[in-house]
């Protein structure tokens, strides 16, 4: 089984938390940590700069930086221009995920509509990152 460092910024304290816990029990994956915004990301980057995670998944709608902002700020980043940032959101509207994939991100993923379901999320998040990307 192939294993990725992984990041998870997500605002909401509750998703992050069985995120986290459910990312942790696949056993495929490494958490670097997990941040309310794209502001506590990028500052933990910057301060962190031996950090190499594989993959970035982010919320999409956050107070501060949000998706979209992570989105740039990574691809623009010579040191993280090759990590994979894959987006999550409640929102399955089309143009939102045409516009996150335009703008660099490697997947846009819909976040289950209730916690427990993390587990077939992560799930189906492992098998996508196992395709060329």
């Amino acid at each position: 089984m192939k294993h990725y460092k992984l990041i998870i910024v997500e605002n909401d304290d509750d998703e992050r938390f069985f995120m986290r816990e459910e990312f942790e029990a696949f056993g495929a994956f490494e958490i670097l940590g997990d941040f309310i915004n794209g502001d506590t990301l990028l500052e933990y980057l910057e301060a962190n700069p031996s950090a190499k995670p594989d993959i970035i998944l982010s919320d999409l709608n956050m107070p501060g930086k949000n998706g979209y902002d992570i989105i740039s700020s990574i691809k623009l980043n010579p040191r993280y221009a090759l990590t994979r940032v894959v987006i999550t959101s409640t929102s399955s509207v089309i143009s939102v995920r045409e516009k996150c994939l335009a703008m660099g991100a490697s997947d846009y993923l819909i976040k289950p509509e209730i916690f427990v379901d993390y587990g077939a999320y992560v799930r189906e998040f492992y098998q996508k990152m196992q395709e060329p990307g």
